[in-house]
């Protein structure tokens, strides 16, 4: 299967033969360049700006925005409630989990605290995590590293961080590569996995742009 990051919490997930996944479209205030882009579903964690740009999308026939079970053309999908009701108002928040071919993908969304260990149980074995590690609304990078201890995923992307294209108030990308202890990653603009070449130990894959 294929990810490819277009900024933010945004990526599309596709398999030749599969539905292809749009997760959290965002609007134009985000910063970063619209790009033209279809799919069969399009997944949302939250509605917000950065979230949930529907209209960014054309041709798909599925959008899923709460917690529950489906299967779209040949794609198993999830949705997990992670909402906050620590805060107040209470924060709203649902992840999903993708299976594809022997391959499974974690979006965790605008997730901003860590959840107890028997709500992540709930994701079963995981493969490929996207995890936000900016702060702003979504977990900051020690919260981050926490959290990828409890899933022991075996790629781990990070998402909803600053760059110089975006305006929102996050943390860099440097601050979550230093507590997990890595200064040399791997870099993809489109990042290729397959059940036969997941790494046993969690590496990280940071992403550039897709057009």
């Amino acid at each position: 299967m294929e990810i490819v990051w277009y900024g933010h919490s945004c990526f599309k997930l596709s398999e030749r033969g599969k539905a292809t996944i749009i997760t959290d479209p965002f609007g134009e205030e985000i910063g970063y360049p619209l790009p033209k882009i279809k799919a069969d579903v399009v997944t949302v964690s939250h509605d917000a700006p950065g979230h949930a740009n529907i209209g960014l999308v054309k041709g798909f026939r599925r959008i899923i925005d709460r917690p529950g079970e489906y299967e779209i053309g040949g794609v198993f999908i999830a949705g997990v409630a992670l909402h906050n009701l620590n805060v107040d108002p209470p924060k709203r928040n649902v992840a999903y989990l993708f299976e594809f071919d022997g391959v499974s993908v974690a979006h965790l969304g605008d997730l901003d605290h860590i959840p107890p260990q028997s709500t992540m149980e709930m994701f079963g074995s995981v493969n490929v995590a996207l995890v936000p590690v900016g702060g702003g609304g979504g977990l900051n990078a020690t919260e981050a590293v926490e959290l990828i201890s409890l899933l022991e995923p075996n790629i781990v992307i990070p998402m909803h961080f600053k760059t110089e294209q975006t305006p929102l108030d996050l943390e860099p990308l440097d601050r979550f590569l230093k507590e997990m202890g890595m200064s040399r990653v791997q870099q993809e603009q489109t990042f290729k996995i397959s059940a036969s070449s997941l790494p046993e130990q969690t590496q990280i894959v940071l992403m550039s742009i897709g057009s």
